[in-house]
């Protein structure tokens, strides 16, 4: 239910105190904040419209902008272009990114539910970028596998991977969905994965990923680019995937060089 129907939540909307040294942003500021610390607030409930909360907190509408881009900056709350303000998920922390762990078998650990729905399964040819990575040729076949994971019913990340047949005969006939793709490839084929190298950048969810991930046009994504290797230093894995970030962030260890 949004916030904005619920009686009880109006009547913990208090006028401000203009007595107090703290400015009006911030008094309205700390009074949301502690109803979605407090749990009055939860996850992806609407707030009420600014000129709601202006009334409420009887301030002006650069005050509650200025509170509510505070939030935003402290990821208590987003904003979605037209529809309003709403309360920020709690986010988990992955390690994936920095590990060679598998995304689905990290949150794994973390006693989420993951799904996985296949989008593609084939054989095919090898992109320029597959072979510059991968250090194969353009006419090495690779297996492709496409697909959308999912944490406790909610779509989360588009991954887009492809391996060297040679690695892995067989794949693209193996019944994949709702399987892990790192556990499968060390159970059928011993292969275990201990280095990868990754580049991470900003994007954006166009028609496609609007589908597959339940968001609005032009949503914020994070984009991932992976090559994995193996004990002998074979590259194995090549994948690429946009990864919604709503309800997570990511986690890095980093070490200083050895000199």
């Amino acid at each position: 239910m949004e916030a904005r129907d619920t009686p009880e939540f109006a009547d913990l909307l208090l006028p401000t105190n203009r007595s107090k040294s703290a400015p009006l942003w911030s008094q309205v500021k700390s009074a949301l904040s502690q109803l979605i610390l407090k749990g009055e607030l939860s996850e992806h409930a609407q707030l009420p419209s600014e000129a709601e909360l202006c009334l409420r907190f009887g301030v002006s509408r650069t005050v509650v902008r200025e509170a509510l881009s505070q939030l935003v900056n402290e990821r208590m709350i987003y904003k979605l272009q037209g529809k309003g303000a709403f309360v920020a998920g709690r986010r988990d922390e992955q390690d994936f990114i920095g590990t060679t762990l598998s995304f689905s078998g990290e949150l794994a650990d973390k006693s989420k539910t993951v799904s996985h729905r296949n989008l593609r399964q084939e054989i095919a040819l090898p992109n320029v970028r597959m072979c510059k990575l991968l250090g194969i040729s353009s006419d090495t076949p690779v297996v492709v596998l496409d697909r959308l994971l999912s944490v406790d019913g909610h779509p989360r990340f588009i991954v887009r991977c492809a391996l060297p047949e040679h690695f892995v005969p067989g794949l693209d006939k193996m019944p994949m969905e709702n399987r892990s793709l790192y556990d499968t490839i060390g159970r059928q084929y011993g292969i275990r994965l201990v280095r990868a190298e990754r580049w991470i950048e900003a994007t954006s969810a166009g028609p496609e990923e609007v589908k597959l991930l339940q968001v609005p046009l032009g949503s914020p994504l994070l984009g991932i680019e992976s090559v994995g290797s193996n004990d002998r230093g074979e590259k194995i894995e090549y994948y690429t995937s946009l990864y919604l970030t709503d309800r997570s962030r990511l986690h890095f260890s980093v070490v200083a060089p050895n000199f």
